[in-house]
């Protein structure tokens, strides 16, 4: 009988937590600790992705180094928005899934495309049992096929939701980043131009999104690698009339 990887983690530790004086189970009804958007779009040699550090536990900002792109593989990247925990069981999920795919030493490694159709199986599968993962990740990267190397770029949101697309913003920055990145994205950027872009968004992003800081960290992958690149701030101002004077014009007494 085949050996087949289990499509519903629930071959890792912590799926499902029984209770100890009762029956049934305990699921997460809630997401406690919290990551904000992720930015991420193609360019001419591969595929950039960004975030913030930040990490709230509700409305707090209680983290804040938290890194949530990894690399998976040799050929993809993941960036993830929502509960941390639940991202940290999903990375678990790819460490068995990329160890099994080493382990068949055949020459062929999983790519972008087949960890992203993998991903969206266990999102949905969760979602199903009512048990969801409360995460949107971003799976990116670039892999060399039969037309040369192929770029990668799609999402998946905790209820199994699934797409593939040139630029992905995720949480505020599916409001505020998509439509900077329509307006400006074109498919021959180079990494300082695509780099400069990302920053735009992350920009609108700290000054318009509460959950936000001013600690960032890119990730670009192409047919060499994956490359992390350190945490840094941006510059910013302030001092634009409605931040200084948000009340002015407002309706209401407040």
């Amino acid at each position: 009988m085949a050996w087949q990887q289990p499509m519903d983690g629930s071959h890792a530790s912590g799926s499902k937590v029984a209770a100890a004086d009762g029956p049934g189970t305990q699921r997460t009804q809630y997401p406690y600790v919290t990551g904000t958007s992720v930015i991420a779009l193609k360019y001419k040699d591969g595929v950039i992705m960004a975030c913030d550090t930040g990490a709230s536990y509700g409305s707090t900002l209680r983290y804040k180094s938290v890194e949530r792109i990894k690399a998976v593989g040799k050929h993809s990247l993941i960036g993830a928005s929502g509960e941390f925990s639940d991202f940290q069981e999903i990375l678990r999920y790819l460490d068995e899934l990329t160890l099994s795919d080493h382990m068949w030493d055949d020459g062929n490694s999983l790519g972008p495309k087949e960890v992203h159709s993998y991903l969206t199986r266990v999102m949905y599968n969760r979602r199903n049992k009512f048990d969801p993962l409360w995460n949107s990740l971003v799976l990116g990267g670039v892999k060399k096929g039969p037309k040369g190397e192929e770029k990668y770029l799609g999402m998946v949101n905790m209820i199994g939701t699934h797409f593939e697309e040139n630029h992905i913003a995720t949480g505020f920055g599916n409001h505020l980043a998509i439509p900077i990145l329509r307006a400006e994205w074109c498919e021959d950027m180079t990494f300082e131009e695509a780099v400069k872009l990302v920053e735009k968004c992350l920009l609108v992003l700290l000054y318009r999104d509460r959950s936000s800081i001013n600690k960032f960290q890119i990730a670009k992958i192409t047919t060499e690698g994956a490359t992390i690149y350190p945490p840094y701030s941006l510059k910013t101002h302030w001092g634009f009339a409605a931040f200084e004077n948000p009340s002015k014009g407002a309706v209401g007494s407040w």
